[in-house]
């Protein structure tokens, strides 16, 4: 077998759904399975699974393990040469597997790592997190007080060497899409049980890093990733962040008092910072543009227009427009590649998901999401 991908879920029910259709469809002519693991929700996640994905794995924990720990479970039972390790908040284009499983990136199979993509977010936009370097002190620093914005000089964070249009080797990349060898993952230990969630995608990489390998960003596919859907940044998030960038540094890097302090104090201001982002933003919307190539009808709270092609749309700045894409009839590639190339400020983006009845997506990477019930 050549790929496994594994879906660590948590009360994120109709995400879910969304990923694993959208991973089905990328599985098309390549020899793959799919393993979920469901850490102990409380939705109705299983019983989805089970009804609308009954030849899927689906590992059932009895409670929450954590990130860490759910994915080295679903690891454990892969039988794909490459594993992907895969976010539910996410959607993954038709052609990412077999873009990454076919790359010729300029390194040797023996010397390759993990292989991240781009990922954008429910409005369009690039996800800086794609392409990261190592957080020493000095380059955390840089990404705490926000000098990455003033010059590439302080850069390193975020992997500023190469554009989000280029790939190339970067040492850290985001848990939400990793894909690597099932050997490699095995090698290095796996994920670090001992950190239980927002540095173990950072762990891994390094962890790799020291075998001598090298890490790769690939740009030429792109997967949605809705970020704020799998992670409310509340009290407990920011107690957890803490922790887990004190274990990283502790674990990785020599320790001192000084160094100590200033990651006490900067994680706890880069946690703050990141709760104060996470915001519900409420849009007033003007209009409704679905896109079908079939004669859909929504029931939607205003008026809409249907469309079949995208090269009828025309944008309205002056309007807050919500495009609505029927993922049956459109591909996911065709609607990752729109979104990109018509992102706006006042326009939203939604997937129609015809099995279950419900449309889905998110304004921005701080928002949870949404998903409206028809």
């Amino acid at each position: 077998m050549q790929l496994s991908v594994i879906i660590l879920n948590y009360n994120v029910r109709y995400f879910l759904e969304q990923c694993v259709f959208s991973v089905q469809k990328a599985l098309e002519g390549i020899d793959g399975e799919i393993i979920v693991i469901d850490n102990a929700s409380s939705d109705d996640s299983c019983e989805m699974m089970k009804t609308k994905f009954p030849h899927i794995k689906l590992i059932e924990n009895e409670a929450n393990l954590g990130f860490p720990k759910g994915n080295n479970i679903g690891v454990a039972q892969a039988k794909g040469e490459y594993i992907c390790i895969l976010n539910p908040d996410t959607v993954v284009a038709e052609d990412t597997f077999t873009s990454i499983l076919n790359s010729q990136l300029p390194t040797s199979n023996s010397q390759l790592g993990i292989i991240g993509c781009k990922l954008i977010d429910g409005a369009g936009n690039f996800l800086p997190e794609s392409k990261r370097g190592v957080p020493t002190p000095w380059v955390a620093f840089t990404k705490i007080f926000g000098l990455y914005k003033i010059s590439n000089y302080f850069g390193k964070y975020y992997a500023q060497h190469l554009s989000e249009n280029e790939s190339g080797k970067v040492d850290i990349l985001v848990g939400a899409f990793m894909v690597m060898k099932r050997e490699l993952y095995l090698e290095v230990g796996g994920f670090d049980e001992n950190c239980f969630m927002y540095s173990d995608d950072i762990d891994l990489s390094y962890l790799v890093l020291k075998t001598g390998k090298s890490n790769y960003y690939f740009h030429e596919t792109s997967v949605i990733h809705y970020k704020g859907e799998s992670t409310v940044r509340d009290g407990t998030y920011m107690k957890r962040f803490r922790e887990a960038m004190q274990f990283f540094y502790k674990k990785h890097f020599k320790k001192s008092r000084f160094f100590d302090v200033m990651m006490q104090v900067g994680s706890f201001v880069f946690s703050l910072l990141k709760k104060n982002q996470q915001k519900n933003e409420v849009r007033i919307i003007d209009e409704y543009i679905v896109f079908s190539r079939e004669n859909l009808e929504l029931n939607l709270s205003k008026k809409a227009t249907y469309l079949a092609d995208f090269n009828q749309f025309v944008n309205q700045p002056q309007k807050n427009i919500e495009i609505i894409f029927d993922t049956t009839t459109f591909s996911f590639t065709e609607i990752i590649t729109f979104m990109q190339l018509n992102k706006s400020k006042n326009l939203s983006f939604k997937n129609y998901i015809s099995s279950s009845n419900y449309l889905i997506g998110s304004n921005n990477s701080n928002d949870r999401g949404q998903i409206i019930l028809l």
